[in-house]
């Protein structure tokens, strides 16, 4: 099985990232089991493992974690992205806001908008991107992700 990893010439540097570049995100489909199976380990709550609690509460139906939410962000950014950088280590996460709920079948897909890229004298550029996952066109989270990214090939 191939890991999917690109050499050190095709990867992309710190040098190389555009503020204003966005790039779009891969789809993945929250499967009614998947929502279930995530949310009895990580987040047990009943609107989101409970057919009957969730049909009875707020949402009128079963929803997705947050941080299952989130986590799909994190694949696909991964997967579409953060592979192809030459990415060292993340940094931090801000400005999370969960704006919708996630269904059972929903189809989401999402964007990473590089907002700051910012090199400094250890050959790292600290990459900002904004980060937003949406539903049908609908934004159901956003957030504020910062890596750092070699600047430049390791000499």
């Amino acid at each position: 099985m191939s890991s999917g990893r690109q050499t050190s010439a095709e990867r992309i540097y710190g040098r190389d990232l555009e503020v204003g570049r966005v790039y779009q995100l891969s789809e993945f489909v929250m499967t009614r089991a998947e929502l279930i199976d995530f949310a009895l380990k990580w987040d047990p709550q009943g609107f989101h493992i409970d057919q009957q609690v969730a049909d009875d509460g707020p949402y009128f139906g079963l929803i997705a974690s947050g941080a299952h939410t989130f986590a799909v962000m994190q694949r696909l950014s991964v997967l579409d992205v953060y592979d192809h950088w030459a990415v060292i280590a993340g940094k931090g996460v801000s400005d999370v806001a969960f704006l919708r709920p996630v269904r059972p079948d929903d189809v989401l897909t999402g964007t990473l908008t590089v907002v700051e890229a910012t090199s400094d004298d250890r050959n790292r550029t600290l990459v900002v991107v904004d980060s937003e996952l949406t539903v049908a066109g609908r934004p159901v989270l956003r957030a504020r992700v910062s890596s750092y990214v070699h600047a430049t090939p390791a000499v």
